[in-house]
C-alpha cells in the first residue's frame, strides 16, 4: 500500500470518528434535555438517561482522543522539541509516536480482554451488555496504533506532518 493511500484511509477514519463523536454529542445533549423535561415538567425522571450518557461519554472521549492524535491536536509539551535542532526534533517526534503506538497497542489488547470479560453482564435499566462500555477503549487503541504508524511513516519518508519551517 502506498503512503498516500494509507493517508487517505487514515483521514477517512478520522473523519468518520469525528462524525460519530459529533452525533454522540448531539444525542447526549438531546437526552439530557429529555431528562430535565421529564424530571421537572412531567415529574417522571427517565432513569435510562444516565446509563446511556455514560456510554456516550466514553465513546466521545476515546474517539475524540484518537482523532486528536491523528490531527496533531492532542496535548503535548513542544517547547523543547520545537527549539531543538532538526535531528533532535525528529528523534523526539519518533519517540513520541512510538510511545503512542505502544500505548495504543496496550489499550487495544487489554480493552478487548475487558470487553470480553464484561460482555455477559448487563447494564441495569438499558438491558445492554456491560462490555459496550469498554468497546471505545479497544477502538481507540487500534486507531492510536494506525495513526501513530501513519505519523511514523510520514516522519521517516521525509513528509513530516508538522514541519518546523518551509525547508522540510
Amino acid at each position: 500500500m502506498r503512503r498516500e493511500s494509507y493517508e487517505r484511509f487514515l483521514n477517512g477514519l478520522a473523519w468518520v470518528s469525528s462524525v460519530i463523536t459529533g452525533v454522540a454529542i448531539v444525542v447526549l445533549t438531546v437526552i439530557f434535555g429529555w431528562l430535565v423535561y421529564g424530571r421537572y415538567v412531567l415529574n417522571a425522571t427517565p432513569t435510562w438517561v444516565e446509563q446511556v450518557a455514560l456510554l456516550l461519554v466514553a465513546l466521545i472521549t476515546f474517539l475524540g482522543a484518537a482523532t486528536g492524535v491523528r490531527q496533531n491536536t492532542h496535548l503535548g509539551v513542544d517547547m523543547f522539541r520545537d527549539a531543538a535542532p532538526l535531528p533532535v526534533t525528529r528523534f523526539c517526534k519518533a519517540v513520541s509516536h512510538i510511545a503512542m503506538a505502544l500505548f495504543g497497542l496496550v489499550m487495544a489488547i487489554y480493552g478487548f480482554q475487558l470487553t470480553l470479560f464484561k460482555w455477559a453482564t448487563e447494564i441495569p435499566l438499558i438491558h445492554q451488555s456491560e462490555g459496550l462500555r469498554t468497546v471505545p477503549i479497544t477502538v481507540c487503541g487500534i486507531l492510536l496504533v494506525l495513526y501513530s504508524a501513519g505519523h511514523l511513516w510520514r516522519l521517516f519518508s521525509g513528509a513530516d506532518d508538522y514541519a518546523l519551517d518551509e525547508s522540510e
